[in-house]
């Protein structure tokens, strides 16, 4: 049975909490295009490799998903994360990808990552 394209992003999601490049490139077209937004565009699934690798040796994202919503050949996830800064102090940050998939693959990724402020985020709970 074939995945549902919200099944392929979870799935995607499990693999980048392991830190597993393959896991999230084996969903990918090659010429994926990946935005991430303000920051670089990454066309390629050598080029996506490559790019991920360099990060290889920090310790993965810890996040959770808000929502994941699914139409047609679009998935959003949103949610909040936390990662590492090179100096190993953790940081906090809220995100929302947008998975544009073609032939059953993701053909395009745009990220949208915006660095918050937890304690701004506790009291305002």
């Amino acid at each position: 049975m074939a995945n549902t394209n919200k099944e392929i992003v979870e799935a995607i999601n499990a693999s980048f909490a392991k830190n597993e490049i393959d896991g999230f490139l084996k969903y990918c077209a090659d010429d994926i295009k990946w935005t991430m937004v303000g920051e670089k565009v990454t066309k390629g699934k050598d080029t996506v490799r490559e790019w991920l690798k360099s990060m290889a040796d920090v310790e993965p994202p810890k996040f959770t998903v808000t929502n994941l919503v699914g139409e047609g050949d679009v998935v959003v996830a949103n949610g909040d994360m936390t990662m590492k800064d090179k100096d190993g102090k953790t940081e906090s940050y809220s995100y929302c990808d947008i998975y544009n998939f073609k032939n059953g693959k993701v053909g395009e990724l745009t990220s949208f990552v915006m660095k918050t402020d937890n304690a701004k985020q506790s009291a305002s709970a």
